[in-house]
């Protein structure tokens, strides 16, 4: 038999004062039998409840938990992206802090990636969200596979378990808008997925708005892909070529019939291509708010304080 995996659990924290006790326990529990050695990273981000409170205790009661606690609210990704870059192990899991994501499903993603993936995904046998939730979800996960290159790829999710020596593919890498997903494409186009169970959410709900839905697509799509530029560059040629055809058009009215119903012509061309330019404009601008924010060096994330043994 193959020597088992040594495995870093990461966890990134937002208000998961009620659920990160029975989180660890059950962890420790599946990662005992499933590894030679393991710890499990709870990585604060900003959380306005007692969150920390309860990792400082857990850290205090339990050698294998190690927490760090971030100076603000950074985000999911960045949050996750700092655990990664201090796991020590070399196979690293990533899971929510909502009992959503159950450890006991673990040794089935290990399982997968033992076969010789470098990224396994858990996806759920059924979505457990409204049906806009869903919706989106899947547009992001389609919009991801196609920026990340790997068209077979339909199932992304904050569950997985990857090889940590993936992480040089991105080791230098700072910015503050972070999609841990693309970064990962970066060192492998090796991915998989498994159905796993995914229970409903233990406490509290969901952060992932519409509205922010909607910000991390633009994300997806400006941060880490030049499509939508080249979607607009198109889009202008189709229109010049449109243009041209209703010059012409105009001209053949004028030598046949002697003149042609001009406001209403006027006004719908006016219309068409304004809002073909604000459009190309918006793309460029969401362009240039990325090159901005890479000009201002804003860190990924800042460590307030860190408890390791």
């Amino acid at each position: 038999m193959e020597p088992l995996p040594r495995v870093s659990a990461v966890i990134p924290v937002y208000r998961g004062e009620q659920t990160l006790a029975e989180l660890t326990a059950r962890l420790e529990v599946v990662l005992a039998k499933v590894s030679s050695q393991h710890e499990i990273i709870l990585v604060n981000d900003g959380s306005p409840d007692s969150s920390w409170q309860v990792i400082e205790t857990l850290c205090a009661a339990n050698p294998a938990v190690r927490g760090i606690c971030l100076m603000r609210n950074y985000g999911q990704h960045n949050a996750t992206l700092c655990g990664v870059r201090a796991a020590r192990f070399e196979i690293i899991i990533t899971l929510d802090d909502d009992l959503q994501h159950p450890p006991e499903e673990i040794p089935v993603l290990l399982k997968r990636l033992a076969e010789g993936w470098d990224v396994v995904y858990g996806v759920p046998h059924r979505r457990p969200h409204s049906w806009w939730r869903n919706f989106f979800s899947v547009f992001i996960k389609r919009t991801l596979s196609m920026v990340m290159g790997i068209a077979n790829l339909r199932d992304i999710g904050s569950f997985r378990a990857f090889r940590a020596v993936l992480r040089q593919a991105f080791e230098s890498y700072q910015s503050p808008n972070i999609i841990l997903d693309v970064l990962l494409s970066w060192g492998t186009t090796r991915f998989s997925s498994v159905p796993v169970h995914e229970e409903p959410r233990a406490e509290g709900v969901s952060t992932y708005s519409f509205s922010h839905l909607s910000r991390v697509a633009l994300t997806v799509l400006t941060a880490y892909s030049t499509r939508p530029l080249r979607i607009a560059s198109l889009l202008g040629f189709a229109f010049t070529l449109f243009g041209l055809g209703v010059f012409f058009y105009v001209l053949g009215v004028y030598f046949f019939l002697g003149s042609i119903p001009g406001f209403p012509f006027l006004a719908s061309l006016v219309a068409l291509f304004s809002g073909m330019q604000l459009f190309a404009l918006g793309i460029i601008g969401e362009y240039l708010a990325r090159v901005f924010d890479r000009s201002m060096d804003r860190p990924t994330y800042v460590i307030g304080e860190e408890i390791q043994r």
